[in-house]
């Protein structure tokens, strides 16, 4: 199931290139806003999930390129982003040492939102396409064949960068937790949809073209 916000924060399942509200559903969460409803839909899944399921498959909806798509995620409590956990492709010898950083829950933006970049001087202003997880359930002290049983689902992450700023040692604040920072979505693919998610394809792009092409035009690298 594809999971997503629009227009006002309506919550809708898409079907296709079609959005299917499921609003009325959705809001029997308890909530006081959007965040807190996306989150305790997630945490009780399995009580919505069939009509939800029953929502998207007797439902008209509105086409997709007519809504204005909101961040699956508006608020999330915790943005835990883990720094070099990938080869390179395959420079590296090995992993790096285990670190990590945080995203302000302010960093957040949807899909077709502008990343700002402030007056700062950063030698480079970077994105960085990442798969986000979505942890569906409280979690502390996981073991790693335990792991996976604690994701709800999926979502598309840029990781905004202002690179090259002082002072040292404040590196992952300066340059990581600005406001819009955090552009995800459009939206989330619940864990069902995804028989392996280390075999994704993971693809940035830049007005139209690929983020490699993209680095040859705009830096001649």
């Amino acid at each position: 199931m594809k999971l997503l916000h629009f227009d006002d924060f309506k919550l809708g399942v898409l079907k296709g290139d079609t959005v299917i509200d499921v609003s009325d559903i959705a809001n029997e969460v308890p909530h006081i806003g959007a965040h807190d409803r996306i989150n305790g839909l997630i945490e009780n899944f399995d009580a919505y999930r069939d009509r939800l399921e029953a929502a998207a498959a007797n439902g008209t909806g509105v086409p997709l390129s007519s809504v204005r798509i909101r961040p699956p995620l508006p608020k999330p409590g915790n943005i835990d982003c883990m720094a070099v956990n990938y080869m390179e492709d395959g420079t590296r010898d090995e992993p790096a040492p285990i670190n990590a950083f945080f995203k302000s829950p302010n960093s957040v933006i949807g899909n077709g939102d502008t990343m700002v970049l402030p007056d700062v001087p950063a030698t480079i202003f970077e994105g960085e396409a990442e798969i986000a997880l979505i942890i569906g359930k409280r979690a502390s002290n996981v073991s790693e064949a335990d792991a996976m049983d604690y994701v709800f689902g999926y979502t598309n992450f840029i990781d905004g960068s202002a690179r090259g700023l002082l002072p040292p040692g404040n590196t992952f604040y300066q340059m990581k937790g600005r406001e819009t920072f955090a552009p995800m979505g459009p939206y989330i693919v619940t864990k069902d949809e995804i028989a392996d998610p280390q075999k994704l394809a993971v693809q940035l792009r830049n007005n139209e073209c690929g983020y490699a092409e993209f680095q040859h035009r705009r830096y001649g690298a």
